[in-house]
Formats: structure tokens, sequence, C-alpha cells
């Protein structure tokens, strides 16, 4: 018989054993290895955000994860939202529907408690596609000559952040969070990382007394073989007004003498803009005479988990100031009750739930397309051309889409 529940004191030796194997790139060998991933976890576990799960089966520990406890400004209203991470199965007892079980607990656990949506970041796209997760926004990595960023006077304003500063930084971040799309609220394992991690180190612009923008970043040796050699990795760029951006870069633009590249991950679509040369060194064309400028990657997945509830935490929200009545039908095969279909009134933009009556039109799409639409990762236009979405009646395309369009696509600096 198969329980799921929080870990106890006496399952953490199982949790890293299973960890250990499922996750062998974190060379977690040794006994001193081992330990420190055992506390780490518990240090997570310690905070009211985050818990870890077992699946046991028979008594034995079988699967673990550990979920999130999020809260996403989405819309401009704030939603409790469900994270996973470190989904971990038995290296002996695969293909047998553990992570499958997990992800089921993951889901129900948020939806009764009001959530409307789940995220993640998956070890296998595919995987989780299949399961109903939809594609949020890509990353960019951009390889930066310090010198090809913008100098400036406001790099005057930019110094080290200290533990005494964990306040400030915690309010500067939520104001970035209310100015953006999607961002959610940062844990107290979150900022305690940031000032606690041996390696990382802070940066603030101060304006008026007001910590308005921050960095968190490390130094990287190139290699051994030449310790004067470095880059510079930017874990974290936070700003809220044009001179806090630009008193941060030219921070970084000033360390030229000590760093080659500055490795900046972003998930601004028009970064390349403040770049003097925004190539990343690499030769080859693509083609025609395109310079490659950055790579990107696929990360984080969204998940709508229950969409009366998603239309009511945003009855407030404008969508896109139209007045039509829809009908939303959802395939969901991994989670059926998700699934169906709602008569969704709009009015000047206002959504209310209709238990019966008539449609203007309805559409028809995958509930992996539907929760990227929802957060604003991609459009009704998109979907439409891409063949993912299916509508009644093509005059009402433009207002479909104008629904669910948003200038804001969703940022997520959420690792976990």
């Amino acid at each position: 018989m198969r329980e799921i529940r929080p870990l106890r004191q006496e399952d953490w030796d199982g949790y890293v054993q299973i960890s250990m194997n499922a996750y062998p790139g974190m060379r977690v060998n040794t006994a001193v290895e081992q330990d420190r991933l055992r506390n780490r976890a518990q240090r997570m576990n310690a905070d009211p955000t985050i818990t870890f799960y077992g699946l046991f089966e028979d008594g034995s520990l079988r699967g673990v994860m550990r979920l999130h406890d999020f809260t996403m400004r989405l819309h401009g209203a704030e939603l409790p939202v469900g994270g996973v991470g470190a989904v971990a199965v038995d290296l002996f007892h695969k293909k047998r529907r553990i992570a499958y079980d997990l992800i089921q607990f993951f889901l129900d656990h948020y939806r009764e408690r009001g959530a409307p949506l789940a995220v993640l970041y998956p070890f296998r796209p595919d995987f989780y596609k299949e399961m109903g997760f939809g594609y949020g926004r890509k990353l960019n990595q951009y390889r930066i000559k310090p010198a090809d960023l913008p100098a400036g006077d406001q790099r005057q304003n930019v110094a080290p952040l200290t533990k005494r500063d964990r306040h400030a930084l915690v309010a500067c971040y939520n104001r970035f969070m209310a100015q953006n799309n999607g961002l959610m609220a940062l844990s107290d394992f979150a900022v305690n990382a940031f000032f606690h991690g041996p390696k990382l180190r802070l940066a603030g612009y101060w304006q008026d007394g007001l910590l308005r923008g921050y960095l968190v970043f490390l130094f990287e040796p190139l290699g051994e073989e030449n310790f004067l050699r470095n880059n510079l990795i930017v874990r974290r760029l936070v700003y809220e007004t044009p001179e806090a951006l630009r008193g941060l870069l030219a921070f970084l633009r000033s360390q030229a003498d000590q760093i080659e590249r500055v490795i900046l991950h972003t998930q601004e679509e028009d970064f390349h803009l403040l770049l003097a040369d925004p190539r990343n060194g690499r030769i080859p064309l693509m083609p025609s005479v395109y310079q490659e400028t950055n790579v990107q990657g696929m990360g984080i997945m969204y998940r709508l988990i229950d969409l009366p509830r998603y239309f009511a935490l945003l009855r407030e929200h404008n969508f896109g100031g139209q007045t039509v009545r829809l009908q939303v039908t959802l395939t969901d095969s991994f989670y059926p009750v998700n699934g169906g279909s709602w008569l969704i009134d709009f009015v000047d933009g206002r959504a209310r739930l209709r238990e019966s009556g008539d449609c203007d039109v309805e559409i028809q799409l995958d509930v992996a397309e539907f929760s990227s639409l929802v957060v604003g990762a991609t459009d009704f236009r998109r979907l439409m051309m891409y063949g993912l979405a299916t509508i009644s009646d093509r005059h009402y395309i433009d207002i479909v889409h104008r629904l669910f369009y948003t200038e804001k696509k969703p940022l997520c600096m959420s690792s976990f």
C-alpha cells in the first residue's frame, strides 16, 4: 500500500540515498557530501513555505519531492501557486508510476488549498508536457565583454550589500514584483541563501535612501592554469528604475581589468539593445550573416489546475476590455478533474463564470497550451497559427486574442 506524507526525522537518510542516485550530477559520494545534502534539505524544510514529501510503499521510501507554497503576482493580483522540485524515484523502483503518483498528489494538494496554478522546472520538458504543463518564457544567456556594457556616472551609487540590508533587498524585490508579471515572493530560505552563500556577492544601487536595484553574482575561473582569468556570473539582476539598471551595468563594466566576460541570464527579449556589441564570441554564422548574440534555454513550466478558481482570483483584472461570452473546452488527460467546458462571460474585460447559457464562441485546446496562454507566455493568435487551438467562429480570433494578451510577459526568478 502506498502513502505520501511529509518526511520525518528517520526518513532523511533514505532521502539522501534516493536523491544522490537520481541526480548523480550532484556528485554526492562521500559521507561529508551526503551530510551537506541532508543538512541543506533540513534547513529548507524548516522554512514554513517548503515541505519535503516522500512516497512510501509498505513502509519503505520509494520516491521524494519538495513542495513550495508560492505567492505569484499575476496580472496585478496575488495568487497562491504550488511549486514542486527535486522529484526523485528510487533507482530500483523506476517505471512503477511513482513519479506519476507524486505529481498527482502535488496537484491535488494545491488544488485543495485554493491554488489555481502549479509550476515546476522540468528535468525533461516532454515528460511534463504530457502531464499538462505548458511552456513559459525562455531564458537568454549573454556572454558579454565588460567594455560592451554601458558606462555611466550612476556607478557611484552602487555599494556592497550586507546582512543589514536584508529588509531593503526584500522591499526592493517586492516593488519590482509589483511592476512585473509572474514573479513569486521571496522565501526566507532564498533570501538567506543570498547573504550566506560562500561564493555569492551582492551589490546594490541606492537612490534617495532607497535600494532601487541589486545584483547577485559570483566569480568563475576560466581554468586552473591561470587564476587571474575569470568570468563574472550574474545570478540575479533586479532594478526598479532606468538609473538603477544603468548604475548596476556600469558597475559590471568597471570590472574589465579582472573579468573576461560577464555571463548574464535574463528573460528580457530586448536586452541586446543595451550592448555596444552583443555578440557572444562564437565564430560560426547563422544563415546569411546573422551572428550569435545569446543562447536560449527552456525552463519554467506552468499548469492550470483550477479554472474557476483562476477567474475568481482575477475578477478585478481587465481582460483586454472585451465583451464576449466564451466557452472554454479543455483537454486534460493527466488530471481529468481539471478538464471539461466552462462558460465565461466577459463584460468590458471583467470575467464571470456562468452555470448555463449560450456562448458567442467556443475555443478548444489542451490544458498545457491554455496554461501558457493564461499566464501570458504566448498569445491566442500564435496558438491558432500553430494549430494548437481551435475556434468555432474565426471572426472572434482577434477578440479572444485581446482577452488574454499582455505586454508584460511572465518572469520567474525563483529557483526551486
